[in-house]
C-alpha cells in the first residue's frame, strides 16, 4: 500500500496480525529485500510492516534538500507510519542503513520500540573513531558517495559497471538497479550517506552513543565486504539490558537474502524470548 505521511508518501508492505514488527531495509534496497522473512513471521504469529524508505524504490524521493534525507528525517517517518497503522509499540529490525534508523529509533523513541535487531551495521562510532582505519576502508564509499556528481557519474558509467562491481553478490542486482536508471533516483538514494555521514562528520570525533533500554540483537554475517565485526560486536557496550550477538556464516553483505532460513530462524528466537 501507499501511505501519505506529512512530507513524503510511502510504498508499504503490511500483512500478518499480531505483535508488530518492523523491518528497515538499507541501500540499494526496498521493503523487498524482506520477502523471505515476511511470510515466515507472519506464520508465526507476527504482523509485518515493511516500507520502502524515502529515496528508495517506489516512495517519494524529496528533490533539491540533501536534508531531507538525514536520518532523523527517516525517524520521523517511521513515527508517522506507525500513528498511522496504529502500532504503539513495535520491535524493529534494520540491515544496513535500516539498522542506523533502527538505532535511531532505539534511542530517541524508546518508548516505541520493544527490541531492536540489528544486522550488519552496528556501532558507527567505531568506524569513525581514531581506530577505524579497518573499518573506514572497507567502507571507503560512504566517502566517495559524498562527491555529488562526480559519484553518479562514475557509478553509472558504462551502463552502471562500477556500481554492478559494489553490489556484485547482491542476490537481486537486476532488480535493484532498475530503480537506480529512473532520472534523479541514484542521488536520492545516495543522499542518506550526505545528508547523515558528511566529510564534517566522517573527519570529527563522534559523540558518546548512549546505551539502549531494550533488549538487542546484532547479526553480522562472515563474508560482508563492507562492515567488520568488531563494529558490531562493539554493541554490547552500548545493549546493558540485553545483548545477543549471532554470526551468519557463508553469507555477504545481504545475508537476508543469502540465509533466509537462518535469518528467520535468529529472529523468530529472539522476537519469541521477548514477545
Amino acid at each position: 500500500m501507499r501511505i501519505e505521511l506529512s512530507d513524503v508518501a510511502l510504498d508499504v508492505e503490511v500483512s500478518g496480525a499480531g505483535p508488530v514488527v518492523l523491518l528497515l531495509h538499507g541501500f540499494p534496497d526496498s521493503h523487498r529485500l524482506w520477502r523471505h522473512q515476511i511470510p515466515a513471521l507472519n506464520a508465526a504469529g507476527f504482523r509485518t510492516v515493511a516500507p520502502t524508505l524515502r529515496g528508495f524504490g517506489g516512495s517519494d524521493k524529496p528533490v533539491g534538500e540533501v536534508g531531507a534525507y538525514h536520518v532523523a528525517a527517516h525517524l520521523g517517518d517511521m513515527l508517522q507510519l506507525l500513528d498511522r497503522l496504529e502500532v504503539e509499540r513495535c520491535h524493529v529490525v534494520g540491515h544496513d542503513w535500516g539498522s542506523g534508523v533502527a538505532q535511531t529509533l532505539g534511542r530517541f523513541a524508546a518508548d516505541r520500540v520493544a527490541s531492536l535487531t540489528v544486522m550488519s551495521a552496528g556501532d558507527m562510532s567505531v568506524t569513525l573513531g581514531p581506530g577505524g582505519w579497518r573499518e573506514r576502508q572497507r567502507m571507503w564509499h560512504m566517502t566517495m558517495f559524498q562527491f555529488a556528481g562526480l559519484a553518479e557519474e562514475w557509478l553509472s558509467r558504462d551502463d552502471y559497471a562500477n556500481l554492478r562491481e559494489m553490489l556484485g553478490e547482491h542476490a537481486d542486482l537486476a532488480e535493484v538497479l532498475e530503480p537506480l536508471r529512473a532520472p534523479g533516483a541514484l542521488t536520492a538514494a545516495l543522499s542518506i550517506y550526505r545528508a547523515t555521514l558528511p566529510m564534517e562528520v566522517q573527519l570529527g570525533v563522534p559523540e558518546p552513543t548512549p546505551p539502549f533500554t531494550m533488549p538487542v540483537m546484532g547479526v553480522w554475517s562472515t563474508g560482508d565486504r563492507y562492515l567488520t565485526e568488531r563494529q558490531m560486536t562493539a554493541m554490547a557496550a552500548l545493549a546493558p539490558e540485553r545483548w545477543r550477538y549471532e554470526r551468519v556464516e557463508d553469507a555477504g553483505h545481504w545475508f537476508p537474502l543469502d540465509r533466509p532460513e537462518r535469518v528467520n530462524e535468529l529472529l523468530l528466537s529472539f522476537l519469541k524470548e521477548n514477545g
